[in-house]
């Protein structure tokens, strides 16, 4: 079991404190001066560090400073005299979960290192892959229990406990916004925004713009000034979705924003401070990009300072089934095909698949399959995998219909063939997503839904 360290020089409270704690069964040390305080957080975990804020040879500001440096997860509790409480709130934005008057209380005391404690065992316990902790803040949670996915995890949360810069590398549909979301609700930041960009999504003349705002008469048509995403994240958390197609102008305004905090809107001269973490994600080599001259280095080492890799759904196999599961009780509600559930060999074929387009396909994957499923049973015909395309016509279909008959009738014949053909290849481009591949074929989707359904049924 893990020990609580009191910093306290003063040795008649310093016994006092021990003495209730440990009555509460806890293991406890002690140090009476900064100095020591700080070589022993340097040198072993604990589970709290309770400490006074005036102390000899050093404070508790610099033992704070320590024990998070080397333990961003400690919860440390601070002790104040009355009339210095100034002191104590800038414990708090040091990090310091909480702080106590003197003299102490020790009911209040108790109360305060029980709910430190608990916070730190939550963490443990890997909130980021808990159900409370994405229902409480409204968003899918992530799901896995494989080494790999917990490891991540971990990192998130010893991260969001910092104000660091974070990089979320990994492929495509591996989940790395939720991941983002995590760093954010779970930092000193949480009360505040979390903007998103996906930088791939707006062409480079209009990225600047987005990012970071205009001023009136910046350009024709600007009849008012308007704020970017840097500017509607101060105070938040700003996630910079597939920063490596950034253009080299605006890597060059975003370097400012991670090295001053401050920029200038499209058209203006007047700069702007902003009070933001910054979080980015990519699925490109950065550092290869760097190396081809394609993205700035100095940029690179500024988003990379906390680098986190979003393992591939094929190297956290052991998670598709619980990836399975969940979306079936999703689509049992969406559709209204409360029997819906998935053959085992179907479930098999699903956990030998490599999943280029990782947990992103599986869900499109497993929404078509629950439509076309005649029954509700999604079997292995059901799925469109990797050289197996439930809709697709074969070699001797497209062969029949021009065997015979005018050219008009074999036309004619060929036409719905065409039609499974174009929607089937819509589909695949997109990874199996309906909506993408229903806007590209011109379709509603709950038409491209009927068509897919009724392909199934021939």
């Amino acid at each position: 079991m893990g020990s609580i360290l009191i910093v306290e020089d003063r040795e008649s409270l310093r016994t006092m404190l021990r003495e209730t704690l440990e009555a509460a069964g806890h293991a406890v040390e002690e140090a009476e001066d900064a100095a020591v305080a700080i070589q022993k957080v340097r040198s072993r975990r604990y589970l709290l560090v309770l400490s006074d804020l005036k102390l000899p040879r050093g404070d508790g500001h610099g033992v704070l400073k320590a024990a998070r440096e080397a333990d961003p997860d400690v919860p440390v509790l601070v002790m104040t005299a009355y009339g210095t409480i100034e002191d104590a709130v800038a414990a708090m934005k040091g990090g310091a979960f909480d702080f106590l008057s003197k003299p102490v209380d020790p009911e209040h005391l108790m109360l305060l290192v029980e709910r430190a404690l608990e916070r730190r065992r939550l963490f443990h316990e890997n909130m980021v892959l808990r159900h409370e902790f994405a229902d409480r803040l409204g968003f899918p949670r992530i799901i896995g229990e494989s080494p790999a996915l917990g490891e991540v995890g971990q990192q998130v949360q010893r991260a969001a406990a910092t104000d660091a810069t974070v990089l979320l590398q990994g492929e495509s549909g591996t989940g790395k916004e939720l991941f983002a979301r995590a760093v954010h609700h779970l930092s000193p930041r949480k009360s505040g925004p979390f903007v998103a960009i996906n930088c791939a999504a707006i062409p480079d003349t209009l990225l600047e713009n987005e990012l970071f705002g205009h001023e009136k008469g910046a350009y024709t048509g600007a009849g008012s000034a308007k704020a970017g995403r840097v500017e509607m994240a101060d105070h938040g958390t700003l996630f910079l979705d597939e920063i490596g197609d950034v253009a080299p102008s605006v890597q060059a305004k975003l370097l400012r924003v991670l090295q001053e905090h401050a920029f200038e809107r499209v058209g203006g001269t007047r700069t702007i401070e902003v009070d933001i973490r910054v979080v980015a994600a990519t699925n490109q080599d950065l550092r290869r990009r760097v190396a081809e001259k394609r993205f700035r280095e100095d940029l690179f080492f500024r988003l990379s300072v906390v680098p986190i890799t979003v393992p591939p759904l094929r190297e956290r196999k052991e998670d598709i089934p619980l990836l399975v599961e969940s979306f079936l009780n999703r689509f049992r509600r969406e559709l209204a095909r409360p029997g819906l559930t998935v053959s085992p060999e179907a479930l098999e074929a699903m956990v030998g698949y490599a999943w280029p387009g990782n947990v992103r396909e599986l869900e499109n994957c497993i929404e078509r399959a629950a439509i076309v499923s005649d029954d509700g049973l999604i079997r292995t015909k059901d799925l469109v995998l990797a050289g197996r395309h439930a809709t697709g016509p074969d070699l001797d279909e497209l062969r029949a219909p021009l065997s015979s008959g005018t050219l008009a009738e074999s036309l004619a014949r060929l036409a719905p063939l065409a039609e499974r053909l174009r929607i089937d290849a819509a589909v695949q481009r997109h990874g199996d997503d309906l909506a993408a591949a229903a806007a590209e074929l011109g379709l509603a989707l709950p038409e491209l839904r009927a068509r897919l359904k009724a392909f199934a049924a021939r």
